[in-house]
Formats: C-alpha cells, sequence, structure tokens
C-alpha cells in the first residue's frame, strides 16, 4: 500500500506562464546595469524567426559578415623568406637570416585545445510543431488581454478536442522561448491536463518524444518548465505515473545528469527556492511523484537509471 502524496508544492496554483515573462523582464533589468540586453530567445540555439512573412532572403542578398560563420582563430607559424631560397649546393634553409643557432629554447609548437565532452553545454532548440500549427491557425486557442495578467480563450472547450492530436503539439511546444508561442503553449498544457481525466492516459506514449525533446535541450529554463509540467501530469489521472515507467530509460538519463545541480552558498540565501526554478531541487521532486505514483516497480527503475536516488518511501 503506497502513501498518501503529500500536499506539496505541486499542487498550488501558479501561472507558470506569467511567471516566465516575469523572469525575463528581471534579467532585461539587470542585464541594462551592465549596459547590455537581455532577451531569451536572442541566443544561437533557439530557431529563428523568418526574414519576412514570405520566408527567408535568398543567400546572395544577405550581408556577408551576417552569412560567414565565425571562424576561430589559430596563430600560423611561418619560417623567415630567406631561410626559403634554394642553394644548389647545400639544399634549402641555408640562406642569410635562416636557421641560426640560438641558446635560447624552442618555442613549443601551437597546438590547439583538447575538445570538450559538451555534457552540460546547450543543444540547438529546433522549430517546435506547435509554432507551425499556431502561425497557420489550427490551434483552437487566443490570448485574452485583460489587466497585469494575460490569459488564454479556448475557441473549443477542451473537453472536446481530440487529445491524441492536440496533447503532444502542446508539449512540443513547451521548448519554445519566445512569445505568444510561449505563453500559449505552458497555458494550454496545463488546460488540457486540468480538463483530461481519462483522456490523458492513452496518449502517454506519443508525449515521450516531445518530453524527451525538451529535456535533451539543455536549456535550463527549458527544463524546468517541462519539470513542472511532468509533476502536473503524473497528477492529472490515475495510472498516468504507472504508465511513464516503461519509459524511464528514455526520461531520466538527462535527470541523472543534472541531480545534484545545486549551488553550495554556504549561509547565504538561495531565492530560486521560492521561484522554483532551482533544477536540482526540481528533479528530486519529480522522482520523488514519480516513485509514489509509478507502483510497486517505479522504484527499481528509478534506481537502475539514478544510482544515487534513494527511495522516499521505504527509507
Amino acid at each position: 500500500m503506497l502513501p498518501k502524496i503529500q500536499g506539496q508544492a505541486v499542487g498550488r496554483k501558479e501561472n507558470l506562464a506569467s511567471q516566465q515573462i516575469v523572469e525575463d523582464h528581471l534579467k532585461n533589468i539587470l542585464k541594462k546595469q551592465e549596459n547590455q540586453n537581455y532577451k531569451a530567445w536572442k541566443t544561437p540555439y533557439a530557431p529563428k524567426n523568418p526574414h519576412s512573412p514570405f520566408g527567408d532572403f535568398p543567400k546572395e542578398y544577405i550581408p556577408k559578415e551576417k552569412a560567414n560563420q565565425q571562424k576561430v582563430y589559430e596563430p600560423v607559424h611561418e619560417t623567415s623568406q630567406n631561410a626559403l631560397i634554394t642553394n644548389k649546393y647545400q639544399g634549402t634553409h641555408q640562406g642569410t637570416g635562416g636557421r641560426t643557432s640560438s641558446q635560447l629554447q624552442k618555442k613549443e609548437e601551437y597546438k590547439a585545445a583538447p575538445p570538450k565532452a559538451g555534457a552540460y553545454d546547450q543543444r540547438t532548440i529546433t522549430v517546435s510543431d506547435f509554432r507551425r500549427y499556431y502561425d497557420r491557425g489550427d490551434l483552437p486557442i487566443k490570448v485574452d488581454h485583460q489587466g497585469s495578467v494575460n490569459r488564454i480563450i479556448w475557441k473549443i472547450s477542451p473537453e472536446q478536442l481530440d487529445y491524441h492530436h492536440y496533447l503532444p503539439i502542446f508539449f512540443d511546444g513547451l521548448r519554445e522561448k519566445m512569445d505568444p508561442y510561449r505563453f500559449l503553449a505552458i497555458l494550454g498544457t496545463y488546460g488540457l491536463l486540468e480538463s483530461g481525466g481519462n483522456k490523458i492516459l492513452p496518449v502517454i506514449p506519443q508525449l515521450i518524444i516531445p518530453i524527451k525533446t525538451n529535456l535533451n535541450t539543455r536549456d535550463i529554463s527549458i527544463m524546468e518548465v517541462q519539470l513542472k509540467v511532468l509533476q502536473k501530469l503524473v497528477l492529472s489521472g490515475e495510472m498516468v505515473g504507472e504508465a511513464l515507467v516503461p519509459y524511464y530509460r528514455q526520461l531520466l538519463p538527462i535527470m541523472n545528469l543534472y541531480k545534484n545541480n545545486n549551488s553550495n552558498l554556504g549561509d547565504k540565501i538561495e531565492y530560486n527556492q521560492r521561484k522554483r526554478v532551482n533544477i536540482g531541487d526540481l528533479i528530486q521532486e519529480t522522482l520523488e511523484l514519480f516513485e509514489q505514483t509509478g507502483g510497486e516497480d517505479a522504484y527499481i527503475n528509478i534506481k537502475y537509471m539514478i544510482p544515487t536516488y534513494e527511495s522516499c518511501i521505504l527509507n
């Protein structure tokens, strides 16, 4: 008999989409102190918008400085011109000013730094299907501008939607970093999970690829959103947690990588605890929910993928 899940921060009503917007404004204010601007979508990893409503410009019309990729500078060591003079009797390197004798140690040749494994490096964020569907008006959702907090309006009630079609699309949009795509994807996902009921369980296999893609971006802000949605998912209906157990091998490796990603601040205050954006704590909360809702086989499967995890039920 598994213990009853205690009421924790997961069940608390929070507007995750508005929180992301406020965080972006806060980071922009802090960057302006350094005479810089912060835009969440202005990163080499985020998908770029098309140059115009009709698509991208041809390559021959793009400025060369933007078209050419930035190259890594590598110093070139050349031999002096006189050392290249050929002497038909003594061969090369016999000209004036060629290879003179010296007591100085020979300079080491330039060697490129060894490549990094890049386990924690961000990956390129591919364009989501959510953006494509929203741009052509195929999603029954729009922004409701009212007061200081925006909301969403469903053109069709979520209970009447085909979850096999729409829920994977909304999950795929969770990796967007530009509004209104991010705002609509987050609130739309929460709305579908709250109104889904028994419709969510059959769609679980179709959600694995979008969830795995979002986590594998290794973008901390995207991973935080995806982990909170995962917590909402396992509490949205019966047997959902158990249905995720066979897919732990796709979902848990990236959590194992960031499980201990916490800041050692000593006696300082960690303000991310209030905002619930500490990636290490979010992963621990998510794993505990997986164990509590995943049935008898959940712990052994989590332990197989994350050896450092300790049970919250058995201990």
